[in-house]
């Protein structure tokens, strides 16, 4: 870990991602894991009290990534030169009522700040207990409509990958845009940060179709964009590989993908995507996965696994609350040192986190390759004043 100062509050910590898109999709319907052995509900011996609430009791998927982000947390402990902190960890069951009785315990045990829930529901119900009392928390949840002042969103927000990939797609000379955008939660966010973001960087939209879910129903909306391609430099498609791949294929067959491809962090990790020889090519943005590669070598050498993606978020939020009790006295958790402009560097890159809650990271840029995600425009090793 290393800290510094420059120009105010400069933390650069040893850690940060949930899967983008996760709160629109979920965790899928896997079955759930064996009941884990019985853990301590506190961690560590520090003065300094912090609760961390997972829904570690929910089923399927969102119960062991709970597990995998407590496991992060503990390490994080575990690598902290002697942290003077102590976790309380409650289990909020993946339910608001859950989140709510989590907090109000946490808080009536001495927590100074909330660390969690996941999901956005937790995420309203937990804060507004926090904020009545005055404790900040940071969450995890990509939903940026639970952000509030007090409230802080560690996650990586849809609406910050979608500037970063049309921010290079203007420096590499694309004006000209067309969109094929999921027809649920995800794709409203997205649809409004892409006109955002288009217009912000002098680009136009030529044509934008929102298609349903429905495989079958989709090939009306794909078609109308390929009738439209021949004025466009860019088609951006922000979904995950179930409707990517049968889409872009639909696309080459009209010669429509000689096109720039353009996504979002659901292209990250994807193997369906890199063995699709129609997507091979296209730009997302997304966190350099370096940082991952590293931090997923230590936790399977502490637990014997892999680490769902989103343990980082833990990590980097365990890490940077024993920086800030390290270095900032009875200011620890003050708005001003949490949202200093000058931010805070993860294992996912640098980030900061805005007044509202919100946001800002640095993403890279990644090509689709045969081989995996190749860089293509690194990410900034620190944020610009007022931007990313």
């Amino acid at each position: 870990m290393r800290i510094a100062t420059a120009g105010g509050l400069l933390l650069l910590l040893a850690a940060c991602t949930g899967m983008p898109g996760a709160e629109y999709f979920g965790f899928g319907s896997a079955p759930p894991p064996p009941p884990p052995p019985a853990q301590p509900s506190q961690v560590g011996a520090g003065q300094v009290k912090v609760a961390l609430i997972l829904p570690l009791s929910a089923q399927g998927n969102a119960g062991a990534t709970a597990q995998s982000m407590r496991n992060a947390a503990e390490m994080a402990l575990a690598e902290f030169n002697n942290p003077d902190i102590q976790l309380l960890v409650k289990d909020d069951g993946g339910s608001g009522v859950g989140a709510q009785q989590a907090a109000q315990t946490a808080l009536a045990e001495g927590a100074e700040i909330i660390l969690g829930p996941l999901f956005a529901q937790s995420v309203s119900a937990a804060g507004q207990v926090a904020r009545q009392r005055g404790i900040p928390c940071i969450a995890f949840s990509t939903d940026a409509g639970v952000a509030a002042p007090g409230v802080y969103l560690l996650s990586f927000l849809p609406e910050s990958e979608v500037n970063r990939v049309v921010a290079h797609a203007a420096t590499q000379g694309k004006r000209s845009f067309a969109a094929l955008i999921p027809d649920n939660a995800y794709g409203t966010v997205v649809q409004a940060a892409f006109q955002q973001a288009v217009a912000n960087h002098g680009g136009r939209v030529v044509v934008m179709e929102r298609y349903p879910l429905d495989r079958g129903l989709m090939q009306a909306s794909v078609q109308r964009v390929a009738q439209a391609a021949r004025q466009v430099d860019a088609i951006f498609i922000p979904d995950g590989a179930d409707s990517v791949v049968p889409i872009t294929q639909a696309l080459a067959a009209s010669g429509a993908t000689r096109k720039q491809l353009i996504g979002t962090g659901l292209w990250d990790a994807e193997p369906r995507l890199a063995a699709e020889p129609s997507v091979q090519g296209g730009w997302f943005a997304a966190p350099d996965p370096s940082g991952f590669r590293a931090f997923a070598s230590r936790y399977r050498g502490r637990y014997g696994q892999d680490p769902a993606r989103a343990a980082t978020l833990a990590y980097d939020a365990v890490s940077l609350v024993a920086a800030l009790v390290k270095t900032q006295g009875q200011a620890r958790f003050a708005e001003a040192t949490l949202t200093n402009p000058s931010g805070f560097a993860g294992i996912d890159g640098v980030f900061r986190f805005r007044q509202d809650g919100t946001n800002q990271r640095g993403l890279a840029v990644m090509r689709v390759t045969a081989s995996g995600g190749q860089v293509v425009s690194p990410a900034p090793k620190a944020l610009a004043a007022g931007g990313t």
